[in-house]
């Protein structure tokens, strides 16, 4: 794979069991890769590995005074320094090629798995954590990849040249060859304790970055409140933690890379001194000392492709194992059996609720979480039901109904397209409005009518305000990331008219009109009725504008349908009920039910 190849039509199916798991089929998958850089590795490392005898013999040929012999080492001095300069220039292609690559199938799988799980993803991993996977991460664990070739080498290199020595000059060559194993192992004690610095450092890296997407995400919230201060010196103290646990990561770090220095350092010295003796009495030439010690000398730098690998390690591990945490996690516990959505009811087991096909159901929860989880659920992502060791008739309870079929069966393109869930706090990209209403739809529904049922009309004036073309076409103002230009009403409702845009068989909306003002809620929610006559709509609201327009009224508590009706009935017979709607404290319903069991209507219409 060339980097002018990318994408991977398929990035394949990664081995998730552990980090390490991980790392080696990335390795496996980058074979062919890694054998190139290795070949151009090793002709590069076996070039620098020819210039000691080269230089020797020159050297030997000064001595002895032969202009031929000094010729023709020249002329294989100059070989190889062409083919030095080749090896080395085409294992930093091949070896940038193989980083880039791995990189690059790593952020595809994480993209895959993201469409996959959608905004399941996020309540199943903190944000913070899957940007640093997609980010450093991914970095550091091309960096391993890119490494392990440049290692394998070394490591090749290092071996010939030690046999090569013991052939020529076996009195110096088993100094040489006992002590490279000793200078390669010498920093093994060292690296589980670096590695714990290392993952330390990660850990608190990861959290300050979660800290920071999450401060950044709720800044606006903070300024009106008066807590960026607050969140400010939570961020200066996480990152002054992040700070020392580099420092101490780094002094482990240098100190191997001392040993690293020292030790060679050492090796020489005994190599100087014990040639120079045996060169006193006659039993080697200089020739063939200055060989030896230039191929000694040499022989460190392929060394320190053992302290980068170790390194390089270290860092990816922890990497790779948060990178699994995220390609492990997955959206069905059945594999798709069926290749197209069914269309009908929408109906969860779990909870009794239903949704009548065509119609517009209200939901109306006591607890906003449990109306997220079930929201969620309605669109096929159940946190639930991916335990091995569950029995099928518990996965089965698990997993919604549209029109009698379960969701987990559907192929995950036909369930998006079936079913479709807009979250209480939806993401804007940023863009122009037309690329963000550009959404893969049925085509009923157009995007002038989206924006209109959404009631946007004051989105779209204050857009054609901002926007640089002369027309001051609002379709082609961009609109920054997260929508952090407009209101919170402005990007709720844009975000509510991408949503109907698509026109699914059945759109779920959690908190649609949270963030708007009594007048535009009333004219939101019919213009989302009147949008949708025919279609399944699920609503999670507990406002009585949007309730009344309901076609039915579900209330869900503690995790089980209690309630079904019209929104003025319920208020009427059901006081669980009243108290979410009508915010009724403990204390007004026991008044309430002194005074005759139930409130009148028009007590309960006045309070709602």
């Amino acid at each position: 794979m060339q980097i002018r190849d990318l994408p991977y039509p398929d990035p394949g199916d990664p081995d998730v069991r552990s980090g390490p798991r991980f790392l080696l089929w990335l390795g496996r998958n980058q074979l062919r890769g890694q054998l190139k850089s290795m070949a151009w590795g090793l002709l590069h490392q076996c070039s620098i590995a020819g210039l000691p005898p080269a230089i020797g013999l020159a050297v030997q040929a000064v001595v002895d005074r032969s202009g031929s012999r000094l010729a023709w080492s020249g002329g294989l001095i100059t070989v190889l320094g062409v083919l030095i300069a080749l090896g080395d220039t085409m294992l930093h292609r091949t070896a940038i090629t193989n980083w880039i690559t791995a990189a690059a199938r790593v952020q595809q799988l994480l993209a895959r798995k993201t469409a996959e799980l959608g905004s399941a993803l996020t309540r199943r991993v903190a944000a913070g954590e899957v940007v640093a996977v997609s980010t450093g991460d991914v970095e550091k664990i091309g960096w391993f990849v890119e490494a392990l070739s440049r290692f394998a080498a070394a490591a090749a290199a290092l071996v010939l040249i030690c046999a090569g020595l013991l052939l020529y000059l076996p009195s110096l060559g088993i100094l040489v060859t006992v002590a490279v194993p000793l200078l390669a192992l010498a920093v093994l004690p060292l690296l589980p304790r670096a590695t714990r610095r290392a993952d330390l450092q990660r850990e608190k890296a990861g959290k300050a970055t979660e800290l920071a997407s999450d401060t950044v995400a709720g800044l606006r919230v903070l300024r009106g409140i008066g807590g960026e201060e607050l969140f400010l010196g939570r961020y200066r103290r996480a990152s002054q933690e992040v700070r020392e646990a580099a420092v101490h990561s780094a002094r482990m770090w240098s100190l191997i890379s001392a040993i690293q220095v020292l030790l060679p350092g050492v090796l020489l010295i005994s190599l100087v001194v014990y040639g120079a003796m045996l060169a006193r009495d006659g039993r080697i030439g200089v020739g063939q000392l200055v060989t030896v010690y230039s191929a000694a000398t040499l022989l460190l730098f392929p060394l320190r492709h053992f302290e980068e690998i170790a390194m390089a390690y270290s860092f990816s591990r922890p990497s790779a194992q948060r990178a699994v945490r995220v390609l492990s996690l997955h959206r069905a516990a059945r594999p798709s059996t069926l290749d197209a959505a069914p269309t009908g009811d929408l109906y969860d087991p779990v909870t009794g609720l239903m949704a009548p096909a065509g119609l517009f159901t209200a939901v109306v929860c006591g607890d906003p979480d449990e109306a997220g989880r079930l929201a969620e659920r309605l669109g096929g992502h159940a946190q639930a039901g991916t335990d091995p060791d569950e029995d099928a008739a518990e996965r089965e309870v698990l997993s919604v109904l549209l029109g009698g079929v379960p969701l987990d069966e559907l192929p995950l393109d036909s369930a998006r397209t079936a079913v479709l869930v807009q979250d209480k706090d939806p993401v804007l990209l940023s863009g122009t409005l037309r690329e963000l209403l550009d959404v893969p739809s049925s085509g009923r529904v157009t995007a002038e009518e989206a924006l209109t049922a959404a009631q946007c009309g004051d989105v779209l004036d204050s857009l054609a305000q901002a926007s640089l073309a002369t027309d001051g076409d609002p379709m082609t103002t961009r609109i920054t990331e997260r929508g952090r230009s407009l209101s919170g009403g402005q990007r709720q409702r844009l975000a509510l008219a991408r949503s109907l845009v698509t026109d699914p068989e059945a759109l779920v909306l959690d908190e649609p009109t949270s963030a708007v003002d009594s007048h535009t809620e009333a004219r939101v929610a019919a213009g989302i009725k009147a949008l949708r006559q025919g279609r399944t709509t699920v609503a999670f609201a507990s406002s009585p504008l949007l309730l009344d327009l309901a076609d039915r009224v579900v209330l869900v508590h503690r995790g089980t349908v209690v309630a079904v009706g019209e929104h003025r009935d319920l208020l009427r017979t059901e006081p669980r009920y009243r108290a979410v709607v009508t915010r009724e404290t403990d204390e007004e319903i026991a008044a309430l039910a002194s005074r005759g069991a139930t409130a009148t209507i028009e007590e309960v219409e006045e309070r709602a």
